[in-house]
């Protein structure tokens, strides 16, 4: 014990408070890493909720063990008041990001728990989709403004920072107009976010029509939403467009969907045999979900009669099927049953101006 007081009498002073500090960092590891090993043994036989919050809380609990250590360690060793009011303020700094870093967890362990409750694989999955659009836009909202909070918190612990802030505020001026018009589309887009969660224009896997597009909507992020067109493009708008923009939704209250198969045929065509056999295909069919099925004469023009045929299913992708197979099986009938009824083009022989028949002299 001697040797050490002798030793520890031969560090230069300067020297002195870097070693306190380095050592108490060792010592909050330490005790951070036995304490881990109990609450591990603790909850081993706990709910995995609680496990999965635990396990991702291991790094920043450590890092706040360590942060507290040092600014212990500043309180205690023998340094300047300059030097120990730096450290505790950048001590107090990572607290406070330590601290949002932590509420950012149990946001996204709360989110991912409610998200993995719902059946989006359910059939009928539009209080699924909802619900799971709501999550995901809150989470990022609620994110993102406790980045802003977190941040603002953390800096506001420096004093030159703080003084730095006032006086840039109070002599805002054109700099201010600047900084406030370049953050208006992120301002734009995280209300537009809060928006799209509570009024819910879109969903996640809405069938949507956007910019003569049609398509799904795959992902909506903090700022911008992806749809996933149905050749497997992509595209991506902010999210404003939804807000500001008109659009289609196609699963707006449910995800059935009623689609329609166009038919253009001749005037002698018979439209009721055609009905009973467009009938017989939709019922025929798996693709049907037992509801809508209907063919009617919408139109006619010099040349054709057009016939409208609707047709409902559980989804989109199979609507989409089903009105090609009905389609198809329809086409082919009329080919071989009724070849007339194809439309076609009449010339009146009768009206037709005589050829002159005088031989041509050679």
């Amino acid at each position: 014990m001697d040797t050490l007081l002798e030793l520890w009498s031969r560090v230069p002073a300067a020297t002195k408070p870097l070693i306190e500090i380095f050592v108490a960092i060792v010592i909050a590891v330490v005790l951070h890493s036995l304490l881990w090993k109990v609450v591990s043994k603790v909850i081993g036989g706990r709910t995995e909720l609680i496990y999965r919050v635990i396990r991702r809380l291991k790094t920043p609990l450590r890092l706040m063990f360590i942060v507290a250590a040092i600014g212990f360690a500043s309180r205690v060793a023998d340094m300047g008041t300059d030097l120990r009011n730096l450290v505790s303020q950048f001590s107090l700094a990572l607290a406070v990001m330590i601290g949002g870093w932590i509420t950012m967890i149990a946001v996204d362990v709360y989110a991912d728990r409610e998200t993995r409750r719902l059946r989006l694989d359910a059939e009928d999955n539009l209080v699924a989709r909802k619900q799971a659009t709501q999550i995901k836009m809150l989470r990022m909202v609620t994110k993102v403004v406790l980045f802003l909070l977190t941040a603002g918190l953390a800096l506001s612990v420096f004093d030159a920072v703080r003084s730095f802030g006032v006086s840039l505020f109070a002599s805002a001026g054109v700099a201010g107009i600047v900084a406030g018009y370049a953050a208006t589309p992120v301002l734009k887009n995280l209300i537009a976010g809060i928006q799209i969660a509570l009024t819910q224009p879109i969903r996640i896997d809405d069938v949507v029509i956007v910019e003569d597009e049609w398509g799904w909507i795959e992902e909506i992020a903090s700022t911008y939403v992806v749809v996933r067109i149905w050749d497997l493009r992509r595209m991506v708008l902010p999210l404003s467009y939804f807000i500001e923009n008109p659009f289609q939704n196609w699963t707006r209250e449910s995800a059935n969907i009623i689609g329609s198969v166009m038919f253009y045929v001749d005037y002698t065509a018979p439209v009721a045999q055609i009905r009973d056999k467009f009938e017989e295909a939709v019922k025929a069919s798996s693709r049907w979900d037992g509801k809508t099925v209907v063919l009617q004469v919408i139109d006619t023009d010099k040349d054709t009669v057009q016939l409208r045929g609707l047709c409902s299913s559980r989804n989109s992708p199979l609507n989409w099927d089903l009105r090609c197979e009905v389609r198809e099986k329809v086409l082919s009938w009329l080919q071989e049953s009724y070849p007339d009824a194809l439309p076609k083009h009449r010339i009146d022989i009768d009206k037709m101006p005589e050829v002159d028949k005088t031989p041509i002299p050679t």
